[in-house]
């Protein structure tokens, strides 16, 4: 996956990242992750800018970790920083993992990811999304029969111990969301690229 993933890259880009796909989530290089520290070995990375990942701030906690520990130059954004990042630096491709991929090619990832998405369409950016092929769940027609977990409202509310909201406050934590695969540019497998990311190339590439 590291070395199908690098080869989606131009020497020297940026890119975004969300969540952690790397080894401490997966095993090895990790997937997302993986990309991404294969591609800086060979010059394709430049800057990695990783999402803190609300409410649970993988990507603040663990992915800026692993790429610190590689010295591979990153910077942490909150979430909602992206927008701004795509419009006014120069963002080649943003990178995620998945944790389940529906038969039609749609991908389920930590919450977040899919406004992630819609945002590198607005701006003409590559959304790659690099998983193994255990990932993809064939029994799944779409993303629309992927069951979403919805997790303790206490991580919204609550971070380090210290609440952040009233007393009482009311609060939602679904866990993952979907993105359509028509926002994915290329999934990428060990057995392959899935480009374009739909249901026929994603069976295709299985086989």
């Amino acid at each position: 996956m590291a070395e199908l993933g690098s080869g989606l890259l131009k020497r020297g880009s940026q890119v975004i990242t969300y969540c952690n796909a790397g080894a401490l989530a997966t095993a090895g290089l990790g997937t997302a992750v993986g990309v991404i520290r294969r591609a800086w070995q060979l010059g394709k990375v430049k800057h990695v800018y990783a999402c803190e990942t609300r409410p649970y701030l993988q990507g603040a906690r663990l992915t800026l970790w692993e790429l610190m520990q590689d010295r591979i130059p990153c910077t942490l954004i909150t979430d909602n920083m992206a927008a701004h990042m795509m419009a006014t630096e120069r963002i080649d491709a943003v990178i995620v993992g998945s944790d389940r991929i529906a038969a039609n090619a749609d991908v389920a990832n930590k919450i977040g990811t899919y406004g992630l998405a819609i945002l590198a369409r607005h701006h003409g950016v590559p959304f790659y999304v690099v998983a193994p092929s255990t990932t993809v769940d064939l029994s799944v027609p779409d993303g629309r029969a992927i069951p979403i977990e919805e997790r303790s409202t206490a991580e919204v509310t609550v971070i380090g111990g210290r609440a952040i909201a009233p007393a009482g406050a009311r609060a939602r934590h679904p866990a993952f969301d979907v993105t359509p695969h028509k926002l994915v540019s290329a999934i990428v497998t060990e057995r392959g690229v899935v480009r374009p990311a739909d249901g026929a190339h994603l069976k295709r590439v299985l086989a």
